[in-house]
């Protein structure tokens, strides 16, 4: 990986470029940049999901999927490497399992709310998607892994189910969206 910061504050990218992890600057906006830039995001609202009580095999498993969204944020960072392994997506869709198992089939559309927590996991799910899609447009553009787009695209399943779990926490229950539509049929 390239150098560890020692300085926050370089000034070098006042004139819009960015160092990426193989001393490369590109522009702030570039493809690579942006998807970065997402993960970051993303990984940055996992942490104020962390504040929020859950049981610990769901802490536990949000910790790890940290580490490895800062492993994806260290693949792009430098065109050509290789740090999220696929054990990573299989941690993910095993959890998905698990999870998934202990909650009741969805026979309505839900609304991204419930308790904080849920409606935190619900806007990690959607940043999650967002660096999905910049990741897929990277693709597009350049030769990258497979493997952080399956990642993202897991880890957004995952968040919509860990919003289920986590409403489900002290009794309660998902928000159903109420359809006028169907509500009429």
């Amino acid at each position: 990986m390239g150098n560890r910061l020692s300085q926050i504050a370089t000034r070098t990218g006042d004139n819009g470029t960015t160092g990426l992890g193989n001393n490369e600057r590109v522009s702030k906006d570039s493809l690579r940049v942006r998807a970065m830039g997402d993960v970051d995001e993303l990984n940055s609202n996992l942490g104020v999901l962390l504040c929020e009580p859950m049981p610990e095999p769901v802490r536990d498993l949000l910790v790890d999927v940290q580490h490895e969204l800062f492993n994806l944020g260290g693949e792009l960072s430098i065109p050509g490497f290789e740090l999220l392994k696929p054990e990573a997506v299989v941690q993910l869709d095993e959890a998905l399992e698990h999870f998934n198992a202990q909650l009741p089939k969805l026979k309505e559309f839900i609304l991204p709310a419930g308790t904080r927590a849920a409606a935190q996991a619900h806007v990690c799910r959607t940043v999650a998607r967002r660096a999905e899609r910049e990741v897929v447009a990277l693709g597009n553009a350049e030769a990258i892994n497979d493997t952080p787009r399956q990642y993202l695209n897991r880890l957004s399943d995952l968040m919509f189910v860990l919003a289920r779990v986590l409403n489900r926490m002290d009794g309660g229950d998902d928000v159903y969206w109420k359809s006028t539509r169907l509500s009429q049929a």
